[in-house]
This record gives structure tokens, C-alpha cells and sequence, in this order.
């Protein structure tokens, strides 16, 4: 999760049409407050691979373009988040549904119970699983029928699905923001590219972890962007080779949402506006062990618009 105040952030879209993902170029701002915050959504794991919950401040190093940063903010409490789950529904998912639905309740039963969930499914078309005026919600019987009613069919509007559920996850009251997509193919459906979700997940503040189910002679899977969008945003990429391993996965990846830190640091303004700000964290532990992190490789920094450009707006955030 990256905070920019006065810069960056992403303010709450308009309602679209349940098959309308969100034009990444059409997004409003506002304006809020008069100093840049970067905010990072961090994981933290050992060399077996465990997730270390205990570390400091001072167990950090935050680095943008290659420069030391000051960390000024630093969280590492289980907080309510703002999660989606993004479920491919497919004609190619029918024989390994039963699986994603079981994995995706076993994630939520291992979630912040005060988390704000929804739901997206996609085939042909991109659809909110949950009723009509339900956003969110944390009631599990209401977030199986979200995902059991789905029927798979259709082909695969992947790309458009994640734009979709990026605009909404901004709609959330949590902090932190993350999804975790469900997937056995690549895009062949979709209203918008590849190029246009990696922009605008630059753009965002959510963790995205991917699950990757494919058949060896899918001929439409895309590992690579599966893996391109959790390691832009800070998450992490799964390709289990059988589906019994996804409610595992699952139940991971709710682990690292509960104990992900957050480290913010105001970074020094420099660089042409639209230009990639590349971000790399490290740690470690008090012994001087190196730690791997999860975090987000970068973002791109806005440009800014005159108060003419705003409309004459006084306050303006974009989160990322």
C-alpha cells in the first residue's frame, strides 16, 4: 500500500456497470493535505520460509532510485483490510470450482473476521457476486452464495475483471487494501490489455496475490502476468500442481495479510512527473541475518495539475 498525500493516491470512481472495468485514465482526484507520504505494505519470511512477525523500525532499510530513506511510520498490528476475491468462473473452471470455492472459504475463516470482503467473478463478462447495494461484506454464509452460485462458462475477460475489482476495492473503508486472484488461463475476452492493468496497479494502493490453476495444454495461460502483477504490487505468485494444495495456499496467504507491516517514509521530490519511482526494501534480523520482503518494486509519480486543472477543488489524496 503506497500513501501519496497531496500526490498520489487513488480516490473513490464512480459506480460502473458490473461488465464495465474502470478506464485507468478517467479517474478523479483530491486534494487533502500538504506533505507526500509513501506508504508500503511489507512482508517479511525467513529462509524456510516463515513469516517473521516481530521485527522493529530499526530492522529496516527503505530505499527510492537507490536513495536511503527515513522511515517516519511504522505498523505491524492484525488490522481489518479491504479484500477481494477475484474468481476466474470460465467454461475451463467447471471441473476445478469446487476446489476455488473451498479454498476461497477456507481463506476467508482465516481472515481478520472484521475484513471487508467482496467477490468478482468473470468469464465472458465481469459481475459482482455479491446482491445489489452489498459492497462488502464478512458474513460467511452470504459469501459462499457469492461464490458457490457461480456457474462457470464463457471465455476469459481476466484483465477487465481486475480493473473492475481495483475500482471497487477503492470504494472499501480499510487502510489496507489487497486482492487475490483465481485464475486457470490468460485474457481472451477482455475489453482492456495487459499494459493497461500493470498501469493501473502502479496506480494502486492494493496487494494482489495471484493463484495461477492451469491445464499443461492451456494454450491461453499467462503465468507471466500473474506473476508481473504480484511482484508490481508487492504480493505474491502460487502455481500449485494439484488442487487439493489451493485451500493451502489460501490459508496462506491470509496468514500474510494479517501480518504484513507498514513502513511509510516522505520521499525527496525529484524526478519529471509521470516517471517510475523504483522502490526496494531489505531486512533484516538483529543478528544481521537478511530477511526476504515482499513489498511493492515501485510507483509512478503523478503529475501535478494547477487549481485551474482541479476545478477549483481545496482538497485532493490519491492512495497507492
Amino acid at each position: 500500500m503506497l500513501r501519496h498525500i497531496l500526490i498520489l493516491g487513488l480516490s473513490v470512481a464512480p459506480v460502473l456497470p458490473a461488465q464495465s472495468p474502470v478506464d485507468p485514465s478517467a479517474l478523479p482526484f483530491k486534494l487533502r493535505a500538504t506533505a507526500d507520504l509513501v506508504l508500503l505494505d511489507v512482508s517479511v519470511k525467513d529462509a524456510a520460509g516463515a513469516r517473521i512477525s516481530n521485527l522493529t523500525k530499526d530492522n529496516f532499510r527503505v530505499y527510492e532510485d537507490g536513495k536511503l530513506q527515513q522511515i517516519t511510520q511504522f505498523e505491524s498490528e492484525d488490522v481489518p483490510v479491504t479484500v477481494g476475491l477475484v474468481i476466474d468462473t470460465s467454461g475451463s473452471m467447471r471441473p476445478k470450482y469446487n476446489h476455488v470455492v473451498t479454498a476461497a472459504l477456507l481463506f476467508i475463516r482465516s481472515s481478520n473476521p472484521l475484513d471487508e470482503v467482496f467477490v468478482v467473478n468473470f468469464g465472458d463478462r465481469v459481475n459482482s457476486g455479491l446482491p445489489i447495494g452489498v459492497p462488502f461484506s464478512s458474513d460467511l454464509n452470504q459469501l459462499h452464495a457469492a461464490l458457490s452460485l457461480a456457474v462457470p462458462a464463457g471465455r476469459t475477460a481476466l484483465n477487465d475483471a481486475i480493473l473492475f475489482a481495483l475500482d471497487h476495492l477503492e470504494k472499501g473503508r480499510r487502510e489496507r487494501k489487497a486482492l487475490m486472484l483465481v485464475s486457470d488461463g490468460g485474457d481472451n475476452s477482455s475489453s482492456y490489455s495487459s499494459e493497461d492493468v500493470t498501469a493501473m496497479v502502479r496506480q494502486s494502493r492494493a496487494t494482489i496475490y495471484t493463484i495461477g490453476v492451469f491445464d499443461a495444454d492451456d494454450a491461453d495461460r499467462n503465468p507471466a502476468l500473474l506473476r508481473r502483477l504480484a511482484l508490481v504490487s508487492g504480493g505474491e505468485s502460487f502455481f500449485p500442481k494439484l488442487l487439493p494444495e489451493l485451500a493451502g495456499i489460501c490459508g496462506q496467504i491470509a496468514s500474510d495479510i494479517r501480518t504484513r507491516y507498514t513502513i511509510g517514509y516522505v520521499p525527496v521530490r525529484s524526478g519529471k512527473p509521470g516517471s517510475l519511482r523504483k522502490i526496494n526494501v531489505t531486512a533484516s534480523t538483529p543478528g544481521g541475518h537478511k530477511l526476504a520482503v515482499h513489498t511493492r518494486t515501485g510507483y509512478v509519480l503523478p503529475r501535478e495539475r494547477s487549481l485551474a486543472d482541479r476545478g477549483g477543488e481545496t482538497e485532493r489524496k490519491q492512495d497507492l
